[in-house]
């Protein structure tokens, strides 16, 4: 089951876009350093159900442009499935994951996919050296240059 333990609006995550971000427990990655380490632990939160990110999609209509689910793709059918939703919607729908790749079966449901682990000498997605990548799935184009200020 898809669980969460956060639940924010957020501005800088997705470029361009007012995301509902949903912070998904049970990470099974686990990367050193990772500023979510206490989302880890296997059922911690609140379940994510479909008919209460329906009720959430719906109190946000018109105020937001983007769903993103900082991970999830451990539980491949209730991510897909929220994120269906979302496009039902017709909202944008991001995944960051600490993994270098996702499945197809959810890739196709995305619009931006933020891969790779946090290593914290390669710094996140705003640090030149970083080892993460952040794609516009629509034209696979790599945004990471849009996190970088100078």
């Amino acid at each position: 089951m898809l669980r969460f333990n956060e639940e924010t609006v957020c501005f800088q995550e997705v470029p361009g876009e007012v995301s509902l971000a949903y912070t998904i427990t049970g990470c099974p990655v686990g990367c050193k350093g990772c500023h979510s380490a206490d989302t880890w632990a296997p059922g911690s939160g609140e379940p994510l159900t479909l008919e209460y990110f329906r009720r959430r999609l719906s109190d946000y209509q018109g105020l937001m442009s983007c769903v993103l689910f900082l991970g999830g793709e451990w539980h491949p059918a209730e991510l897909i499935q929220c994120l269906r939703e979302a496009r039902q919607r017709n909202l944008n729908t991001c995944l960051y994951t600490g993994l270098d790749t996702v499945p197809l079966s959810i890739k196709k449901h995305l619009t931006f996919l933020k891969t790779g682990p946090w290593i914290a000498p390669l710094g996140g997605l705003d640090s030149p050296t970083t080892n993460q990548r952040f794609y516009d799935l629509r034209n696979q184009q790599l945004l990471n240059h849009l996190f970088i200020t100078i």
